[in-house]
């Protein structure tokens, strides 16, 4: 197999040698390092590449070159290099054209020269583009295979369960593809045994639960140890970093998690305001990152697992999985929130056949040609509108209000108003949905005059509300008539019920229960950021230390 390429881009010839000599020996086993004197010859380089379809990796370009920038160059090389990553060596005079490079052009990252020594300054830097393009686009020989029904509800929970945990896998719709028809007459399934998982190894699962596909694919679905230091309830970003920062302090820690790593943080297609990612990072990016760190110190990961129950068995607190339990000296609750549920009329019917509430980055590519329609107002809304409208004819975002600017970040107001593929519709609701076996038409109704419309479409996604994961947590921990848990101080307001047991304060993420505490998007008055949660999670663990310190 031919290996994917880097190109490298200076005029100055010794420079140009001192790059493809530093990234020749870090990256040559596995990739083949191009070399151009100019941003022409890049260019004639690129088109000969492409005519061979072989994958380039990553460009890295001078900025200060004669007759092209390095800017310019990386502009025009998109076409032919479109999943390659942008690398700009610049000096610092530049930095502010490289910043601006990054919403004009996507840059990926900017490095100033001279790069030495190149293991702190350079490879770290390049590390981190190659592992981005590698997770984009896998090796995908070895990937396991899905036969089912396009607008199938259990096809759509596989799927998602599959990317969100970032297994590849290949597509088979059955009502297209005849190689889908033959795989499943291989597999010897009936149609009600659809949709049918095949794993690299021969073996087929039909129908399977998620917890069924989870222990097939050797993820971890059951703790190992007895008793653990913490356990944390969810895995979306206060999860993660109470996980990376108990375990790196030697505390046994184990995550449950009912879905996949990531939360609702996990699906978004971009977060561009958090702290230290001047491009902004995926949500699948920003999961993998932390799972990477929590596998590192040590912390275990169970999926695929509910928690259905809790309970406080003298110094220990217990989550329960049915017939399962897993016990721990402390308990942090960060299941952050679900979408709530949106009260139309055929709403039940057309549930994952069309109608979805959130929507994974990766699913974008399914609308491609379509009108795709968009509920709500807030950061996780427009995220998602941006990425549909790659590859949508059209996004139509419905807002309740007559304004974005309560409820969506500025920066995301400024590139959903500009953007040609996207229409808001404002002071509107959607009040019905039709279809026969899926989606077919949306019923959006207009909140000033009452008129109602019918327009045609297959997709519609629905980003409302916010409803807490939190009726397993029992009447012991006090929540807010919402389903938020209540936390510190707040448990001594007397519009709550009198149940702090202790004569000391209660901590300031604890819960009525000492050694429960709450992080993230489930607690009442958090921010609703992923930064914050991430905050929260960090903090949680300070108290636990706090809490063990005192029993």
């Amino acid at each position: 197999m031919t290996k994917p390429n880097i190109l490298t881009v200076d005029d100055d010839p010794q420079v140009s040698a001192a790059v493809a000599r530093d990234l020749r020996s870090r990256y040559g086993p596995e990739f083949r390092i191009l070399r151009a004197s100019s941003g022409a010859e890049a260019l004639d380089v690129l088109d000969k590449l492409a005519l061979r379809d072989q994958a380039v990796a990553l460009i890295a370009a001078d900025q200060r070159m004669p007759r092209m920038t390095g800017i310019e160059l990386l502009e025009r090389a998109r076409p032919q290099a479109p999943g390659a990553k942008f690398l700009l060596l610049t000096a610092y005079a530049d930095t502010d054209v490289a910043i601006r490079a990054i919403n004009d052009i996507g840059l990926d990252y900017y490095l100033l020269k001279p790069w030495d020594p190149p293991a702190q300054r350079l490879y770290p830097v390049v590390d981190d583009l190659l592992d981005d393009w590698r997770r984009a686009n896998p090796d995908h020989t070895s990937d396991l295979r899905v036969v089912g029904a396009r607008w199938s509800d259990r096809s759509h929970e596989i799927k998602t369960f599959l990317a969100r945990n970032y297994v590849p896998y290949r597509w088979y719709n059955i009502e297209r593809d005849a190689e889908a028809s033959r795989l499943r007459d291989l597999a010897g399934a009936a149609p009600e045994d659809m949709p049918i998982v095949l794993l690299p190894d021969g073996a087929v699962l039909k129908s399977p639960s998620t917890l069924e596909l989870a222990s097939a694919l050797g993820l971890r679905t059951r703790a190992e140890q007895p008793l653990y230091d913490v356990c944390i309830v969810g895995g979306g970003p206060a999860g993660l970093a109470a996980a990376v920062y108990a375990a790196s302090e030697g505390l046994s820690t184990v995550i449950v998690e009912r879905e996949a790593p990531g939360g609702q943080a996990g699906q978004s297609a971009a977060i561009e305001n958090y702290l230290g990612f001047p491009k902004g990072l995926s949500g699948s990016d920003l999961t993998q990152r932390a799972m990477a760190q929590v596998s590192r110190f040590g912390a275990e990961v169970v999926l695929a697992n509910d928690v259905v129950g809790f309970e406080s068995r003298g110094q220990v607190r217990a989550v329960l999985f049915g017939s399962k339990d897993i016990e721990a000296r402390a308990l942090i609750i960060a299941t952050g929130v679900s979408y709530r549920r949106l009260e139309a009329e055929g709403m039940e019917a057309l549930s994952g056949r069309g109608v979805y509430y959130g929507a994974n980055a990766s699913e974008a590519s399914q609308c491609e040609g379509d009108d795709v329609y968009v509920v709500g107002a807030a950061n996780s809304a427009g995220q998602a509108a941006l990425n549909l409208a790659r590859f949508a004819k059209r996004v139509v975002l419905v807002v309740r209000s007559g304004t974005l600017e309560a409820t969506m970040s500025h920066y995301l107001i400024q590139r959903i108003t500009s953007s040609p593929a996207i229409e808001v519709r404002y002071r509107s609701e959607v009040v019905a949905v039709h279809g026969d076996g899926h989606l077919e038409s949306v019923t959006i109704a207009d909140r000033d005059t009452g008129g109602t419309e019918e327009v045609p479409s297959s997709w519609l996604y629905i980003f409302i509300g916010a409803s807490p994961r939190t009726s397993w947590l029992g009447d012991d921990v006090v929540r807010d008539e919402r389903g938020f848990v209540v936390t510190g101080h707040d448990l001594l307001n007397p519009g709550y019920p009198p149940r702090w047991p202790l004569t000391r304060a209660p901590f300031a993420l604890e819960t009525s229960v000492p050694g429960v505490f709450a992080a993230g998007d489930v607690r009442l008055d958090s921010m609703k950021r992923v930064a914050s949660a991430v905050g929260e999670g960090a903090m949680s663990v300070y108290l636990v230390h706090r809490y063990l310190g005192t029993v």
